[in-house]
Order: C-alpha cells, then structure tokens, then sequence
C-alpha cells in the first residue's frame, strides 16, 4: 500500500483537507468538513447532555462559539432547543460564561498603566477600531473589562467586507486617527493610547500588495498623528506589540503569514526633560518597559508592582514643572529587521517613520518569548503585546503555565478535565474536544490535544470525538492536513478517539459578531452540516 493509499484507507479526514487544497481552498478558511458512516450519517455530532472540552488558550475569539453552545437563551442565531451541552474551557473566555475553566486567572493584574493613569485623577482616551477593541482594552488594561474612572474609550467599527481585509488594506485607519487627533487637541485627556491595526490584520493574508498598502496607510497616519500631537506639545511614545510582515518568509522561501519573534520599534518624539536636558533611551529593554516609561513622562509614580524599568535617560524632573501629556501609539504587528527582500516594510514606501527613527531617540525592544511571558523563541502575539505594555511586568503567559502542568503532571488531575470526562462516563454521553491544531499558533497546541486524549484514555472514556480547527498563521503552506493525520495516527495509536469534524478559523474564531460564520461552524458541530467524508 502506497501512502496515499495509506491516508485515504486509515486517515480520512487529513485525505479530505488535502482535497479541498487541491480544489484551491486553504487553511484558514477551509469549507466544514464532516465525517459520515457508511449510510452517509453524521459521527459524532455534538447532542444533548454531551460534554466538551475547548482547549484553546486565546480567549477574546473564542467566546462567540463557546456561548452558542452553552446559553439556554442564546438568540444571536437559531440554535438547537433545548440542547444541553456540559462546558470546560483550557483558561477563563470571559466573565459570566456557562463553563467550568480548567486553568482559571493565576493572578490580577492590578497596577496597570490605565489603572495608575485614572487613581490619579487624570483623564485617558483610547481610540482603536474594532477589530483590535479588545487588546486596547481588556489586555492593555490588565484583562479587565470594565474602563477606569476617567477613561473613554472610542471603538470605530471595521469595515464589513465579504473575506480578507486584503481587499480593503486602508480599513478604518483615517478614522482612528481623525478621532485620536481630535482628543489630541483636547487638553483635558493626559494620555490619548491609539491602535493601528492594519499591519497585523492584512499582514495575516497572502497578499504582498494589499500589505504594501496597508504599511504605506500606516505610515500616512502616523505621520498626520504624530504632528498634531507635536503642534499641541504632547509627547509621543511610538511602538508595537509584535512583529509580522517584517520577516515574511521563512528560510525555504514560503511565505509566514504569521507573527515573530522580531523586537519592535520603540520610538521617542518631543519628551522634554523638565531640566532642559537632551533625553536619550536605554537599549535592551522589552514591552515591560513601555508603561514605567510612560509614567516617568506622565510625572507619576512607578507602583512597586512594575517591575518593567523607565528607558529613560537624562530625564530629570524639577519641582513645580509642568505635567507633560502623552499620546502612546500602537502599530499593531510592525517588527523590526534589516531591510531585504523578506521584509515587507522596508519594501514599502514609509516617509514618516524614516523622519521619525533618524531624527528622534529611539531603540527597539523585545515583544516575543521569554521577556513577554512566552516561551522560550515563541513568537509574540497581540494578546501578550499589549497586556505586557500595560502592565509594566513580565507575567507569565497561560500556555507556560499548560506546559508546565503538563510537564509535572498536574494536568491529569485538573478537576474542570475531570469533570468533563467522569461526566460523560457517569452519564452514558459523549466526550468532545474542540480546538486548533497548531504548534505555533497562540489560540493553542496539539500537544495539549494529545494530553487530553492520553488522560480521556486513562480515565476509560469510550467515546471520545474531536473537532479540529485549522489556522494558516504562523504556519507553512497545507500544514493543516499534516496536523489532522497526526491527530488522526495519534488517536489510532491510542485505540480511542476519531476526528469527525474540520474547518477553518474563519468560521469557528469570530470576535466581531459575525454570527453567520459563527453559525455554520455550529450547525457543523450539532447538526453535523458539511462536505461529507466517508469513514472508509
């Protein structure tokens, strides 16, 4: 038998995603797939008083699917009437969610930049459209939802398009920054935090022109940004949460769609020291760095809880002198590399950003790994990026926290995965993991898959069924379908489990209430709808 004959005889679903690839779909949007008996049913649709687990560690995309299948009044979508369904989550989605959380919030992250900003009595504006809504608010804030006293938020929506932002590169940018300079020209806002997202969320599609424009579109509104804030004598600090299309390929030539592992800018624009004397930046700092920073800007205390250091240098206050005002800008996904070929933005035409790195103080820090709570050479990500410039301290992310219960064990007695699968054994029901298949991806990691099913084996659970969802970020080209018959192999290696449903994050992981995708990952996964497989 040839390995064809191998994948399409033992591995049907891994054979399935690589004849979508072949009809020219991808990963991230993959069409539903779904895996049927030999009378063309359904296996393993998700029925009433079924447990599942969904394993991925993000959170903010996850929330949409997750109260689908779980609100008893859900009314975004039709759903199943009456369909009970028993919820475990790796980590804490949101507040007020019907599941039991397996790794909930180790620590609250009070002291954060907003936080210290408001106990102070000084008044703070974010401008971001919404596609980014949540990391400029919820992570910059410490994961907190609520807005500090004296914090304003304004969230202009992102266009509505059918597809990629590809087809769109500009987005809401001239938006965000008509808004975010008009609280620049308003004296009573101290701090004005503004995102431009687009680098990050066009840079995810494999586009080389819409990305140019999008950088280019970037480039125009930092420049129109930054001089208004020059004109009203604000201070301006420049910088990014992670890198993407700075490094757009990876070393056999195919293109990386996803994040790195790149520093990112940190730039310095009219702080005046209220000595008089010339201010400079210390290098070797990480996103950490960025609120004690804005602080010493500010004139205010750094609260012991920072560990993160200020970067400046010569910034010497004087009693009595007047308090600065800030604009702190975000330039969602810009890293920094030398100029070539694999990086996009060098390749691009960025006037404003050239002046600004020629004629100001600036350095670069570190956004991925280690320093911003990853693991060791993990590629940062928007989640990490802007809770670690928030909260001016590393803080150790929740996918180090998984390792390292699965390295010592305590994983396997993780009461919520106890719950699920002594549930389901108790009650007669299924048992069904639901998440991405990815090493890179920051939503989760097959190895966590694997764990759960080796403990959904140990716990004599006998019917176990698995929904995968593919994601190209971060990924080689058709990696999805390598991924599946891993999963697929490991679940023949195990003698339990079968993957009986795949799609493309695109319909599964929604953050901005696009219930029609929403819904048709859940008519995949209850009434079993999609392109049917056969077992074989």
């Amino acid at each position: 038998m040839n390995r064809g004959e191998r994948r399409q005889a033992n591995y049907p679903m891994s054979e399935a995603v690589r004849q979508s690839y072949r009809q020219g779909q991808e990963d991230e949007s993959l069409q539903l797939l779904v895996l049927v008996d030999e009378a063309g049913k359904p296996i393993g649709q998700i029925r009433h008083g079924d447990y599942v687990i969904f394993y991925n560690i993000r959170g903010e995309r996850e929330v949409e699917l997750t109260r689908s299948l779980t609100e008893k009044d859900f009314t975004d979508f039709p759903t199943e009437k009456d369909l009970r369904v028993h919820m475990a989550t790796m980590i804490q989605y949101a507040e007020g969610l019907n599941d039991q959380v397996a790794f909930p919030p180790s620590q609250k992250i009070g002291d954060t930049l907003s936080e210290v900003v408001s106990r102070h009595g000084l008044k703070q504006v974010k401008v971001v459209e919404s596609e980014k809504a949540v990391h400029i608010t919820f992570y910059l804030n410490g994961k907190i939802n609520e807005p500090f006293p004296g914090e304003e938020r304004i969230i202009l929506p992102s266009p509505k398009i059918e597809g990629d932002y590809d087809q769109l590169p500009e987005m809401n940018i001239a938006g965000v920054c008509r808004k975010t300079i008009e609280k620049i020209n308003d004296p009573q806002y101290h701090l004005v935090v503004t995102n431009f997202c687009n680098t990050d969320v066009v840079g995810h599609v494999e586009n080389k022109p819409a990305i140019r424009q999008a950088v280019e579109a970037v480039d125009t509104q930092v420049g129109l940004a930054v001089q208004a804030a020059q004109k009203a004598g604000m201070a301006t600090l420049i910088t990014a949460d992670h890198g993407t299309v700075e490094k757009w390929y990876y070393p056999d030539g195919a293109i990386d769609t996803g994040h790195t592992t790149s520093p990112v800018p940190f730039i310095l624009v009219d702080a005046h020291s209220p000595s008089g004397t010339e201010v400079t930046l210390l290098d070797g700092g990480s996103l950490t760095d960025v609120a004690p920073t804005a602080l010493e800007i500010l004139g205010l205390p750094r609260p012991e809880a920072m560990t993160g250091k200020s970067l400046l240098q010569n910034y010497l206050p004087t009693e009595g002198a007047k308090r600065q005002r800030l604009f702190l800008l975000i330039l969602d996904g810009w890293g920094v590399q030398p100029p070539g070929e694999t990086n996009l933005i060098s390749g691009a035409d960025t006037p404003n950003m050239d002046r600004l790195l020629a004629t100001c103080p600036n350095t670069t820090l570190h956004a991925s790994g280690d320093p911003v709570g990853l693991p060791k050479g993990k590629v940062g990500n928007s989640e990490a990026g802007h809770l670690h410039i928030g909260a001016g301290r590393r803080i150790l992310s929740d996918r180090s926290r998984i390792d390292a219960a699965v390295k010592d064990g305590s994983f396997f007695e993780n009461e919520a995965f106890l719950w699920a699968m002594d549930g389901a054994l108790k009650d007669g029901t299924n048992l069904h993991l639901l998440g991405i298949v990815s090493f890179y991806s920051s939503h989760g990691t097959i190895q966590h898959l694997f764990s759960l099913m080796d403990m959904a084996k140990k716990q004599g659970v006998d019917k176990l069924y698995i929904h995968s969802i593919l994601g190209r970020r971060g990924e080689q080209p058709e990696s999805g379908a390598i991924y599946i018959e891993k999963v697929e192999e490991k679940a023949q290696q195990i003698g339990l489990g079968q993957v009986v449903s795949v799609v493309g994050r695109f319909w599964a992981l929604d953050r901005e209430e696009n219930w029609d995708r929403v819904a048709k990952c859940y008519r995949q996964l209850v009434y079993g709808e999609g392109r049917a497989v056969p077992e074989g």
